[in-house]
């Protein structure tokens, strides 16, 4: 494909929202909506690249996931690993226990099944957890695997048959939004069924070539300029809501698609979009992606979410550093073929992800390595028995009675003249 600057400016005006959203910053209100952003893109992209090989007589499905294992796997793999790293050593039992589901669950390309049936993307707790984010690439891999198979069964039919196909299969995803909504918002924000749409509208854009047709470019000026306006005023104005997706997505959705199909570099939406901070930013863009969630969430469990908002500039400003050492160091040199061929990716992915898996079942299957909490609390003497359904001792220092219902942990170091972060060891245990 003819490599477009202005997509990838797109790019990092989907994902700066993304992070200023989970950072807390009520001026991005919809910020969240950025990821919808990416799913057209990545619709369009993908699309574009699979019909014309189809058309071709060229593609191959081992092709196809050697570039998707080259493009996602390496930085993905290295934030999970960094990420259980500090997991081990600031995460309390039942923290690390839901980190080590998370851990599996994106290695089995399923992240958001199990936040599914763990929690809603809106729901307080969701700050402190380093792999939230991983949904979203869950919703993009799932697409991988079925969408380029549609194409495939669909490639003896004609081109608009096959846009036809795909725009019903969208309206009817839409559709999913709609009842979903009522019925669990969780399976509709999660889960593919009711996402598709969007990744199907970007696909749309590519089989109807639009974004190649000739147009005139007054008409692509006004297109192009609603398109980004349509994105922004979603960023501003679009609020958490258990309905969504649904009707407040479709100017996010409609307005990216219009802007790839019409903002070509010639007009003044594209070159807004093409300035070189925000295509340098884009090129970075899954990796920033990648690891905002973990450095503000590990940052909040460091802090006890005792963080002001000036307080985030320096875990923003990691942020971007870390994304551009693994766009230099990991995405760039395992996109070349020359030094890492077709059998060391797909080894270092099944290799990489199968060690991934085994660390998330077993920190699950341990309830978050509790044993080793419980050792803490036996080294505090003298000490009492917890008492009733509770496994462990308190130090008498932290028991209010012989025997207590209850233990409380708490920051030993709070209040103190010590200048130095309070540790988030555990002085106590809970009851299971």
């Amino acid at each position: 494909m003819q490599y477009r600057p202005e997509v990838d400016g797109l790019r990092a005006l989907a994902v700066v929202p993304v992070l200023l959203f989970h950072a807390g910053f009520d001026i991005v209100s919809g910020g969240f909506a950025g990821v919808d952003v990416f799913f057209v893109i990545s619709g369009f992209l993908i699309t574009s690249i699979i019909d014309k090989e189809i058309r071709d007589g060229r593609f191959s499905v081992v092709s196809f996931y050697e570039r998707r294992a080259r493009r996602l796997a390496p930085a993905l793999l290295l934030v999970c690993a960094v990420c259980t790293v500090f997991a081990l050593m600031w995460m309390l039992p039942h923290e690390l226990n839901t980190f080590g589901k998370g851990l599996y669950a994106t290695s089995l390309l399923g992240s958001n099944f199990q936040l599914w049936d763990q929690t809603g993307y809106f729901s307080p707790d969701t700050d402190q957890m380093p792999l939230l984010h991983m949904w979203s690439l869950a919703v993009e891999e799932q697409f991988y695997l079925v969408f380029p198979l549609l194409l495939i069964v669909l490639r003896r039919f004609s081109g608009a048959s096959v846009l036809v196909v795909v725009l019903g299969i969208s309206a009817l995803s839409f559709g999913a939004t709609q009842v979903l909504a009522r019925l669990d918002p969780s399976a509709n924000f999660y889960l593919l069924p009711s996402r598709f749409w969007e990744l199907g509208l970007g696909a749309a854009v590519a089989l109807s070539g639009l974004s190649n047709a000739e147009v005139g470019k007054p008409v692509r000026e006004v297109l192009a300029a609603l398109g980004l306006l349509a994105i922004v005023a979603t960023y501003l104005f679009v609020r958490e809501s258990a309905a969504y997706p649904g009707w407040a997505t479709v100017p996010v959705v409609v307005g990216t698609a219009a802007f790839i199909a019409f903002g070509r570099a010639d007009t003044f939406a594209g070159k807004c979009l093409s300035m070189r901070p925000l295509v340098a930013v884009g090129l970075c863009s899954y990796s920033l992606y990648l690891w905002h969630q973990p450095v503000l969430a590990f940052a909040r469990l460091r802090l006890n979410d005792d963080i002001t908002p000036a307080g985030y500039g320096a875990p923003i400003g990691l942020c971007f550093v870390l994304a551009y050492l693994t766009w230099r160091h990991v995405e760039t040199p395992f996109r070349d073929r020359r030094r890492f061929g077709r059998r060391p990716v797909f080894a270092m992915t099944l290799g990489a992800g199968a060690v991934a898996i085994i660390a998330g079942l077993s920190m699950d299957q341990t309830d978050g390595f509790e044993a080793r909490n419980l050792e803490l609390a036996r080294l505090n003497e003298p000490s009492v028995g917890i008492g009733k359904d509770c496994d462990g001792v308190v130090g008498l220092k932290c028991s209010t009675g012989d025997n207590p219902d209850i233990a409380v942990w708490g920051d030993s170091l709070r209040g103190t003249s010590s200048t130095a972060p309070a540790p988030r060891t555990p002085m106590c245990v809970s009851c299971n």
